[in-house]
């Protein structure tokens, strides 16, 4: 929506009462609804009343608004499916595996921030521990898992933590190996988040350029064609637990 700078996907979740607006997006929708008076007044203070989104409270102030925007859409999902080409998808990180992630990717970040993002990532697995738990499917090039992050312990670690959560019942762990040649998914990762009855796919993409969410129908086939594609080429889930175990080795 160009007169607010509002993406489409987030009007639709705050029109469909699925996310709460931050108070600068709130004011540029009012000024565009023409919202005015007692009306007006009354949402104002409505959204300063209102609660933060659970643990999100205290982070958002340190974390840019499209992550927390995928945040939010993250924990509306039924399913995710997530491709990853450098690192471990970040459901799946160790805290000490995901500090140095987020130290080399950021290294002009203060260390408050750096615990920030880890913090975040370390609170978003909790979707994995829900009564009704996010159903997620990864699909990891060998190269992630090759490159040693941090040091050989922490490595070590990460990998063993990764063949656990694989055991799962809601989570798949795939790894496209060396050996699979060129692939789809090889021009970067992505995350497709599916929401059943609740409204259509979403694709989440985080590149240099920031967080990028697609909702055409055309992209949204697109990159389900291409988790196909991936998940045909990647090991069984009992092969890629030999192969990390394996890898395990190394470290």
């Amino acid at each position: 929506m160009e007169k607010t700078n509002v993406n489409s996907v987030t009007l639709y979740r705050i029109e469909t009462a699925r996310t709460k607006p931050q108070l600068r997006t709130l004011i540029a929708l009012l000024d565009a609804y023409g919202v005015t008076g007692s009306e007006r007044v009354d949402l104002l203070a409505l959204q300063k009343e209102a609660k933060q989104r659970g643990w999100l409270h205290g982070l958002e102030a340190d974390l840019p608004d499209k992550y927390s925007t995928y945040i939010g859409l993250e924990a509306e999902a039924q399913k995710a499916i997530n491709y990853e080409s450098l690192f471990v998808p970040g459901l799946l990180q160790t805290e000490d595996y995901a500090r140095s992630v987020v130290r080399g990717v950021l290294p002009t970040a203060t260390e408050a921030e750096v615990e920030s993002f880890v913090t975040a990532r370390m609170q978003r697995q909790g979707l994995l521990e829900n009564e009704t738990p996010l159903r997620l499917w990864t699909i990891i090039d060998q190269a992630a898992l090759c490159r040693t992050v941090g040091n050989h312990a922490i490595m070590r670690d990460q990998l063993t933590h990764l063949i656990q959560q694989a055991q799962r019942p809601h989570v798949t762990v795939q790894v496209i190996p060396f050996s699979a040649g060129a692939h789809p998914g090889m021009p970067g990762s992505f995350i497709v988040l599916k929401f059943g009855t609740d409204g259509p796919d979403v694709i989440h993409i985080d590149s240099m350029a920031g967080d990028l969410f697609l909702e055409k129908e055309t992209d949204i086939q697109r990159y389900n064609q291409i988790c196909e594609h991936l998940q045909a080429v990647a090991l069984s889930p009992n092969d890629t637990t030999a192969l990390i175990a394996s890898l395990c080795k190394d470290h």
